[in-house]
Order: C-alpha cells, then structure tokens, then sequence
C-alpha cells in the first residue's frame, strides 16, 4: 500500500522531475519524469529525447520530420529505464512536470504505476486539451489516481 506522501516531498519530486526536463534534447519540450516507489526511494528517471542508439546530429534535431517520430516522452523513457535495469513500478508514483499524453497514460498503466502528479495550475493549450481529457480518463478508468501538487 502507498504511504501518503506530504506536500514538502511532492514539491521535492516536482522540482527535480523540472531539473531533469532540462537535460531534454528538445528544446520545445521539455518534461520530465521522477518515478518514486512506496519509501520515497527513486525507481527511475526519464526526459523527452532520443531513444539510447539513436544519432542526434544537428541535421537530426532540426528537422522535423526526423526528429518528431523518434522522440521518446520522458515517462517512456522511465519506464524503459526500469526494465533495462530490471527494477518495477508497480505501485509507485509518477512525478511529472507535465500531464502526461495518451501513449504515456498508457504505458503508465502497463508499467503498474499508481500514482501521477504534476504541478497545478498548468496552462494546458487548447490543442492538447482533449488529449488531456482522454488520458485523464484512461488513467481513472485504469484505477491511477491522478492529482495536482501545488507550488511553494
């Protein structure tokens, strides 16, 4: 069973889910991923980037049409982080810095997860708002509680 966590260790596992979004190879999206088992212990870390072998040459990063289709969301690349190493996620809880989309819901559902938060008060552009709609409810469907954690 998942012990509660308190606001100040949430607030802990945003701001370094923020740090990690920084090292993201992607300069227009930038999210990371803290998955955290039951006693505060960091399972594994994920940002947006290329999947490991991938060469991301200028030409690479630039280039819309090579870049978009390899990118891996920072959630996947937590999950594929944790099976590499082979450490599971079931029952833990997911820090994101950005709601996570409908191919990460679901592999957050497949991974085990319990839990996903992310900072409140985001502004979620009308564009993604109905994939927020759908992910939120797959994650409902799915029994993942799914909250937001308030800044300082």
């Amino acid at each position: 069973m998942l012990r509660p966590m308190s606001e100040k260790w949430d607030r802990r596992f945003i701001a370094l889910a923020r740090h990690i979004a920084e090292w993201s190879k992607d300069p227009s999206t930038k999210v990371g991923c803290v998955v955290v088992g039951p006693d505060r212990e960091i399972r594994s870390t994920g940002f947006n980037g290329f999947p490991r072998g991938i060469d991301d040459t200028p030409e690479r990063l630039n280039n819309r049409a090579l870049k978009y289709p390899l990118v891996c969301h920072a959630e996947e690349n937590a999950i594929m982080h944790a099976a590499r190493t082979g450490i599971s996620l079931k029952g833990c809880s997911a820090y994101v810095t950005w709601p996570p989309c409908t191919r990460c819901a679901r592999s957050l559902v497949q991974a085990g997860v319990s839990e996903v938060m992310y900072p409140a008060e985001l502004q979620i552009p009308d564009r993604w708002r109905e994939d927020f709609e759908i992910s939120s409810s797959m994650l409902d469907e799915a029994g993942v509680r799914s909250r937001e954690v308030p800044d300082a």
